[in-house]
C-alpha cells in the first residue's frame, strides 16, 4: 500500500511538470483573439505544433501576410508577426500560486516603439502600473553634458529628441526586461549622430516581489 502510494506521488509530480512545460504554449493558445487579431487560432497551434515537429514555426496570418514564431520554452514565446513587429509573452511569478502574463508588442517604423501590457492568466487586462510602476524617462537614457562638450551643440541635439521611443525586450533567459532607446533613429542623421555619444546604454528592470524594479545593471 505505501508502495502504491509511492508512485502515485511521483506520477503526480511528473504531472505537475509537465503541466508546467506546458504553460507558456497552453495560455498561448488559449488566448483571445482580440488579443492579437493578427493570429488566429489554428495559426497558434501550428506554431506550437510546427516547432514540437522541429520545423520552421512559419503561418499565414489574418491579414495574408507570413508570421513566424522564433522561440519557444516554459516561460516565454517570441513571434516575428511582419517584417516591421514583433510580439513577446512571458510567464512572471507574484506568488507560489499565481502568476501574471506580460506582452511587449513592438513595431518599427522605422523607428522601433514598444508597448507592455499586463494579464492574468485568463488573459483580463490589468493595470500596467501595478506591475511597472516607473517607466524609462528621456533623462534615463540621456546622458549631461561634460565641460569638453561643446553645450550649445549639445542642446540643440537634445532639443530635437522631442519624442521618446523605446523599444522593450523581454529576456528568455531570465526574468528582465530591457529598454532601449531608439527616438535617435527618428531624428535627423545630424542630429542623430551629435546626440549618440551621450546616448546611455539599455536600462534593464528586474522582477522583483511581483513588479519589475530598475536595476542599476546596464547591457
Amino acid at each position: 500500500m505505501i508502495r502504491k502510494l509511492s508512485v502515485l506521488l511521483y506520477l503526480a509530480f511528473i504531472g505537475l511538470g509537465c503541466l508546467h512545460a506546458q504553460e507558456a504554449k497552453t495560455y498561448f493558445k488559449n488566448m483571445p483573439d482580440s488579443i492579437c487579431p493578427l493570429l488566429s487560432a489554428v495559426n497558434r497551434a501550428d506554431f506550437i505544433d510546427f516547432l514540437e515537429s522541429k520545423m520552421k514555426a512559419e503561418v499565414t496570418n489574418s491579414f495574408g501576410g507570413k508570421s513566424e514564431m522564433t522561440e519557444l520554452s516554459p516561460d516565454y514565446i517570441h513571434v516575428k508577426m511582419t517584417p516591421q513587429s514583433s510580439w513577446q509573452m512571458k510567464l512572471l511569478s507574484v506568488n507560489d500560486s499565481t502568476k501574471v502574463v506580460c506582452v511587449v508588442s513592438t513595431v518599427c517604423a522605422p523607428a522601433c516603439d514598444s508597448h507592455v501590457k499586463f494579464y492574468t492568466t485568463d488573459w483580463k487586462e490589468l493595470p500596467t502600473s501595478f506591475y511597472l510602476p516607473e517607466l524609462p524617462v528621456l533623462d534615463d537614457f540621456i546622458a549631461e553634458a561634460s565641460d569638453t562638450v561643446d553645450i550649445y551643440e549639445y542642446q540643440d541635439a537634445r532639443r530635437q529628441a522631442d519624442m521618446l521611443l523605446m523599444k522593450a525586450e523581454l529576456s528568455a533567459r531570465d526574468a528582465t526586461l530591457a529598454f532601449t532607446f531608439t527616438t535617435t533613429d527618428y531624428m535627423s542623421k545630424e542630429a542623430a549622430e551629435k546626440l549618440k555619444p551621450f546616448v546611455r546604454r539599455p536600462i534593464v528592470y528586474i522582477w522583483n516581489q511581483g513588479k519589475f524594479e530598475k536595476s542599476s545593471i546596464s547591457l
